[in-house]
């Protein structure tokens, strides 16, 4: 990750710590510790954590032999690295001192934090959940921009699966195929490829297997890759053969309920009401036990991370905020149809980073 002001983001994360009357904030595996450093920390069993005193300057505890994967930011952080046969947990506690309050990030290991707890009996240690979602959900410019870049990746891939041969493959193979297109049209890693055929399209996170696709099969493909560490997430439909009039009435509902939730984007719209928007237009056309799954997912660093379209989240859209429009319609035994964009949420509404065709394509 490059061209981002980590000094910047750290002094936000100062701010939000004194809203949380929180002395330190540790951050280890996972996509905050990047969002605040630059920093992605393998997930060994070695210990890397970033101590992010309210006051004072931030260290990054990094074991010895991954330093070198480190790149030091003048005036951000320090970087500490540890030996083999140093105590890490010794030398974060150290760092902590004397910190009554302090937030753990949610992807660290358990085995870190318990032994912190017991190093510490006194320190009180909370989730930062609160603390890291209101620094990362709003995007930045830069962010928006490798966003995007995902996003023209995967529209480029998708519209190739329109002239791709699917029959007599298995969905794996396809899967696999999906996942170079990516690699060779912009994106620096494959991050999934769902390839769910006939029935098992009414499976949302079916695994690609040994099914060999044929002749009349609806085709769910949701995939996605990374550009700058920032993801892309899309769903397109396709089928093998002229589909059905069910199988488009049912291709027709979605499509219409993607568009009623996008057009629902806007600043100040609770996310709870986007989904709501979407999910009418299903249960309307009777289908609605048939939509098993919220409308959307933020997408960053993260596939999934805040804000969640979902009933019940009352959180208030915000321009810079990005997630994905997903509704679908799962018929057991069936078939199943998803179309998914990602968009954000800007001060117009909202402005899509997938552009590929939403209409079911026909291929062989």
């Amino acid at each position: 990750m490059t061209g981002f002001h980590y000094a910047d983001r750290l002094d936000r994360a100062r701010k939000e710590m004194a809203k949380h009357d929180v002395d330190v904030l540790l951050a280890s595996v996972g996509s905050d510790l990047p969002y605040l450093t630059g920093y992605r920390a393998m997930p060994l069993e070695r210990l890397t954590m970033a101590v992010i005193p309210q006051r004072g300057e931030p260290v990054l505890v990094v074991p010895e032999l991954e330093a070198a994967r480190v790149t030091e930011v003048a005036g951000a952080f320090d970087v500490r690295p540890w030996s083999e046969t140093d105590n890490a947990i010794g030398l974060v506690a150290r760092l902590i001192g004397r910190a009554k309050n302090a937030m753990v990030t949610d992807q660290t290991w358990a085995v870190f934090l318990l032994a912190l707890q017991d190093e510490l009996p006194g320190t009180a240690f909370r989730s930062a959940r609160p603390l890291t979602e209101a620094l990362r959900v709003i995007k930045e410019p830069g962010e928006i921009e490798l966003l995007r870049r995902a996003g023209a990746s995967a529209d480029v891939v998708a519209g190739l699966l329109t002239v791709h041969d699917f029959a007599g493959k298995t969905e794996a193979q396809v899967s696999r195929e999906v996942a170079a297109m990516l690699e060779a049209n912009g994106t620096d890693a494959a991050g999934f490829a769902i390839v769910a055929s006939g029935p098992n399209g009414a499976s949302p996170h079916h695994e690609a297997g040994e099914r060999i696709i044929g002749d009349g099969d609806a085709i769910v493909v949701d995939f996605g890759g990374t550009v700058g560490g920032y993801g892309s997430d899309t769903t397109r439909m396709y089928h093998v053969g002229e589909p059905s009039a069910r199988y488009r009435e049912v291709h027709e509902i979605v499509l219409v309920a993607q568009e009623a939730a996008v057009a629902a984007v806007a600043p100040g719209v609770a996310a709870e009401l986007v989904d709501a928007a979407a999910r009418a237009v299903i249960a309307a056309a009777g289908y609605g036990e048939f939509f098993i799954h919220r409308t959307g997912h933020g997408i960053g660093l993260d596939g999934h991370e805040d804000p969640y379209i979902v009933s019940g989240n009352t959180q208030l859209l915000k321009a810079g905020m990005a997630f994905s429009i997903e509704p679908g319609i799962y018929l057991p035994g069936e078939f199943g149809v998803r179309i998914e964009d990602i968009v954000v949420c800007s001060e117009d509404g909202a402005d899509r980073l997938n552009h590929s065709p939403r209409q079911v394509a026909v291929v062989g």
